[in-house]
């Protein structure tokens, strides 16, 4: 098994389709099943959610196998060797396409209501599913979105068969697929969970994209003078944003870093801006004794911090450390710095061991969130809970490591940072008022 749930999947395949940050991009997750995946990478991507609907075309008592699928405006697709060998004839065919575009046009009331499909004229189109078997239905949600005018298509899956990529005869520009194995037999032998997904949830996670876009966020790519380098960042602000989070992440990671990208778009999400950038250089993250250097790492996201009180759109706000890893060293390091007053400190999985004697000259309050299953490191933010001064708590998400893989833990981090973040955000203006 590869993927523990959808979730999981969303997320490991997000990490594949980063380069395609930044340009004009949409994600059509193919229903039922698809859409949790693609809501990770919608998210990821920071790029609109919508739903790509095909059905497959099942052979007569062996439903399973798929002789083709149908999708909206009036796409077809036959496999005309499946047909031949189980010897379908065709009115049964013909009934098939019936009976499952009656059930596209019911799906197409449920998900979407009165509103109309997100335009793909001139746009990059990521079509997303769980795993693909037969492509049949990739095939078809590939010429769908031909069809509406896609300028370019990439078709992603967590899982498909070796050679997979030859069963699409082209219809996709970019094949993207985090495992293609040689024994498949049938995608869900690549997850842990893989329990049918139900309407409600495709409704509730579309709502939840639409709502999270409803507020206008400008994003901009940034270079941020370090007192040597000028690293490269990634700034989100959401109209009306009521406080700014900065980055630190660990361990050599970087802006790119898939789990802090959703945390970040939860926050956007809440209102908040955010400001993820590269605290070492291509160079320096290969040196251990850089991504190490707490004191560092420390500098530079003073530094940035800095930098954003005199960047238009971010000047004035309350701000916050968001610290991965070793980064959640770097936050509390500078979050002890006398001229630094940062409102708002939260760790995730992090190691603010490495603070040191630091720790106890932390004023801001300071959120340590660990994965109940990550012993060594629950070990360590308790140890260091000792040692702050400041208003502080330990959140332990049940079951979760360190890397928070595990189905809903990621999202539970983002729900504590957003919650955290937001009432200190809160208090800070309103002591600023005053």
């Amino acid at each position: 098994m590869y993927f523990a749930d959808r979730a999981d999947a969303g997320r490991q395949l997000a990490a594949r389709l980063r380069h395609l940050q930044g340009r004009d991009v949409i994600v059509l997750g193919l229903p039922r099943g698809g859409v949790p995946v693609a809501a990770e990478v919608a998210e990821a991507l920071g790029a609109p959610l919508d739903i790509c609907l095909v059905r497959k075309l099942g052979v007569p008592g062996r439903p399973e196998l798929a002789m083709g699928a149908i999708g909206e405006g009036g796409v077809r697709v036959v496999n005309e060797r499946i047909v031949g060998d189980a010897g379908v004839a065709e009115r049964d065919l013909a009934a098939a396409e019936e009976r499952e575009r009656a059930v596209m046009a019911e799906r197409a009331r449920t998900y979407r209501g009165s509103r109309r499909p997100v335009p793909l004229e001139g746009r990059t189109v990521v079509v997303v599913d769980d795993g693909l078997a037969t492509g049949a239905t990739a095939l078809a949600a590939c010429r769908v979105a031909r069809a509406g005018g896609a300028a370019r298509i990439v078709l992603a899956v967590p899982v498909a068969p070796h050679g997979w990529t030859d069963r699409l005869g082209g219809e996709a520009d970019e094949t993207v697929a985090v495992h293609a194995p040689e024994g498949f037999y049938a995608v869900g032998q690549f997850y842990r969970e893989f329990e049918q997904t139900p309407d409600a949830e495709v409704v509730a996670r579309l709502d939840r994209s639409r709502a999270a876009r409803t507020a206008v966020v400008r994003r901009t790519a940034v270079r941020i003078p370090a007192g040597g380098p000028v690293l490269p960042g990634d700034l989100a602000v959401p109209d009306g944003a009521a406080g700014l989070v900065l980055f630190a992440h660990g361990s050599g990671s970087g802006r790119h870093s898939p789990r802090n990208r959703a945390v970040a778009a939860a926050l956007n999400g809440a209102g908040l801006a955010t400001l993820l950038f590269d605290l070492l250089t291509e160079a320096e993250a290969t040196d251990r004794s850089r991504v190490f250097d707490t004191p560092l790492l420390a500098e530079r996201l003073g530094r940035a911090a800095a930098w954003t009180a005199g960047w238009s759109g971010t000047e004035g706000l309350p701000r916050g450390y968001f610290g991965a890893s070793t980064g959640a060293a770097a936050a509390l390091w500078a979050a002890a710095e006398p001229g630094d007053d940062v409102a708002a400190v939260v760790s995730r999985g992090g190691r603010p061991d490495l603070a040191g004697e630091r720790l106890a000259g932390v004023r801001a309050p300071t959120l340590l969130v660990v994965g109940g299953s990550d012993d060594l490191v629950l070990d360590l933010n308790r140890r260091a809970g000792e040692l702050l001064r400041c208003e502080h708590r330990v959140e332990v998400v049940p079951g979760a490591g360190h890397l928070f893989e595990e189905p809903g833990a990621l999202e539970e981090v983002a729900a504590l940072a957003t919650g955290w973040f937001a009432g200190h955000f809160a208090a800070a203006g309103d002591g600023r008022d005053q």
